[in-house]
């Protein structure tokens, strides 16, 4: 009899155990690709003006935006995101590793980044272009560029690539970051600043630049934005129909206008799905 109480008891933990797993007894964080969990993971920058920002608010800006809705549409409310800065840098070391479930920051889709990860979109063309002073009309082409004062900002190319193929007498002067560099364009320290029109825009937005500086519109090269996600991922195409929707309803230059309108940023129309712009 005792042999019987024993089994018999075992056997109610059991079922007990079951049952509570049936329930869903995990704690864990149960973010998935099919949405509906307790919350998705999403890189973003959070040092880029009208695109991805970290502000005393909350996180603000076009590309957190799209990622908004993206993730409103696999599954999960704006409380449900959790934020996580994604510097150039490490960006596919992050989605390999698997410590966000996709990035959105001014990720500019080319070959040998999709060798490592995969890109849904893309979902913004971009341009490299230059900032200059709202007054200034000497600087109407990329020539123009010679003997002029050109921010060049440490890490990026941007600056020599102009010196390198299209203005040789271009003085570059150094600055840590864009941020930096646009005092000195307003007090005529340096005569332009240099990256991707989107990136320039988001700056000149600010409320304290509005009206202060202009884009060049010179389309110095195409930068494709794309979604990241890991290889093989099958959020890429759950993404993909999301960016297609976000162009359907309007909510894409909504979003456009919102955050890079105030700079007279003249965006191109929504990219197709899968076509890249050399």
């Amino acid at each position: 009899m005792k042999l019987r109480k024993v089994t018999a008891a075992s056997a109610t933990v059991f079922a007990l155990a079951l049952t509570a797993t049936a329930c869903g007894g995990d704690s864990g964080n149960d973010s998935g690709s099919d949405g509906g969990g307790k919350t998705i993971t999403v890189g973003i920058k959070f040092d880029q003006p009208g695109l991805g920002q970290k502000t005393p608010q909350g996180y603000a800006g076009f590309d957190v935006d799209v990622a908004t809705y993206v993730a409103k549409k696999l599954g999960y409310n704006e409380d449900q995101i959790e934020w996580k800065e994604a510097k150039s840098a490490d960006r596919e070391t992050m989605l390999q590793r698997g410590d966000v479930d996709f990035i959105a920051a001014t990720y500019s889709i080319t070959p040998e980044r999709q060798e490592k990860v995969d890109f849904a979109g893309p979902y913004l063309l971009a341009h490299q272009d230059v900032l200059v002073r709202a007054d200034d009309n000497k600087i109407k082409s990329p020539e123009d560029l010679n003997n002029a004062k050109l921010c060049s900002v440490t890490g990026s190319t941007s600056a020599q690539n102009v010196k390198d193929k299209l203005a040789p007498k271009a003085q570059l002067q150094p600055y840590p970051t864009y941020s930096a560099c646009l005092p000195g364009l307003q007090n005529g320290a340096v005569d332009a600043l240099t990256t991707d029109d989107s990136i320039l825009a988001g700056y000149a937005a600010q409320s304290q630049f509005k009206g202060k500086f202009k884009l060049g519109g010179f389309k110095l090269t195409n930068e494709n934005y794309g979604i990241g996600v890991k290889k093989g991922s099958d959020l890429k195409d759950k993404i993909n129909k999301a960016l297609e929707d976000m162009v359907a309803d309007k909510a894409w230059q909504e979003a456009v206008d919102k955050n890079l309108g105030p700079a007279n940023y003249k965006n191109e129309p929504a990219p197709k799905i899968g076509e890249i712009k050399s």
